[in-house]
């Protein structure tokens, strides 16, 4: 073989050659689709936009993410069905929502379950939250980390909620899972399961009277435009789900599953940093064009007596085994 062709040969090889953690590793050409449900400029978007950034500087520029924010690509739950098929390469959505394929999933959305952002952290990145990430391969899914979105909070055009009898009545959209439903059935509004790229129409032609969400979320798709009243009530914590297709996953290497793995865990730190001080922003941004008012500690017992059944129903369902050493997990952290 002639001289020339011979050094050809050894620097495309090398072109498909990189180093990962002092070894010579080979990553392909790749690019990844990723979809949520929240637009530009939201700490999920930016979430998936670190990741990628993170990804192809980790990959010499061989793997890139092209990102699909403000539900372009569908609602969650037909995201959801797309990454399970393959068509949509890595996602970001409520971790509830995955309960329809693995029921344990509907843990973390017992109403009144965490404290504060140290204990979903702790515990999400410990045992319990490995233990839901080991159930996802089955259904599809291979779970690159949880985001955050911030503990949730009420919005609606009636009146302000500062008592559990102020809810009463009224009709509030929540996510389209069984735990919410019952959840503010429970708390004695009418329960309007909508997928979330409808709410704001909703709200605007008065189909329904409020939502609930964290206040970026709030701020983000400008529900304080159709909501004169916001109402902290920190009633759930959604960690979000940020995974990718398993058929996705199957057709990387080694040497790439570890990039992205490497990838994921940075950008779930930095997004949960970037997530926390868009909450705070987003408040004080929101009061200069609704009536913010937080409930008092003794009203959000009454609320969380109140939807007791719920937890213990979903508890049956779920698994009071599970639930039990999920519970565990958190007041040891407290401790």
């Amino acid at each position: 073989m002639h001289l020339k062709k011979k050094v050809g040969l050894a620097v495309a090889a090398a072109c498909c050659m990189m180093v990962v953690g002092g070894a010579q590793a080979e990553v392909r050409e790749h690019s990844f689709r990723f979809a949520t449900a929240n637009p530009k400029g939201h700490p999920i978007p930016a979430g998936g936009e670190k990741f990628g950034e993170l990804l192809s500087k980790k990959s010499g520029g061989k793997m890139s993410v092209k990102s699909f924010p403000g539900g372009v690509l569908g609602g969650d739950v037909q995201v959801l069905s797309a990454v399970q098929g393959g068509t949509i390469d890595i996602a970001a959505m409520n971790t509830g929502i995955l309960q329809g394929q693995i029921k344990e999933a509907a843990v973390v959305d017992m109403p009144f379950l965490f404290a504060n952002a140290k204990e979903v952290d702790a515990v999400l990145d410990g045992k319990m939250g490995q233990k839901l990430a080991a159930m996802m391969p089955a259904k599809g899914m291979v779970n690159l980390g949880y985001f955050d979105l911030g503990f949730r909070q009420m919005t609606n055009s009636k009146r302000p909620i500062k008592t559990l009898e102020d809810i009463a009545g009224l009709k509030m959209r929540v996510i389209q899972s069984p735990t919410y439903i019952e959840t503010f059935n429970g708390l004695g509004a009418n329960a309007v399961p909508m997928a979330f790229t409808e709410v704001y129409t909703a709200l605007e032609q008065r189909m329904i009277d409020g939502q609930e969400n964290p206040l970026s979320v709030i701020e983000a798709n400008k529900i304080n435009e159709v909501q004169k009243y916001i109402s902290i009530t920190n009633h759930m914590y959604n960690p979000q789900s940020f995974f990718m297709s398993k058929k996705t996953w199957d057709k990387l290497n080694a040497d790439e599953q570890k990039l992205v793995m490497e990838a994921a865990k940075e950008a779930t730190d930095w997004q949960r940093q970037y997530s926390r001080a868009a909450q705070f922003k987003a408040q004080e941004n929101l009061k200069k064009t609704s009536e913010v008012n937080e409930v008092s500690p003794a009203e959000m017992a009454k609320m969380r007596a109140k939807v007791k059944p719920v937890v213990d129903k979903f508890a049956a369902s779920i698994g009071p085994e599970f639930v039990k050493e999920f519970m565990a997990e958190i007041e040891k952290v407290r401790k």
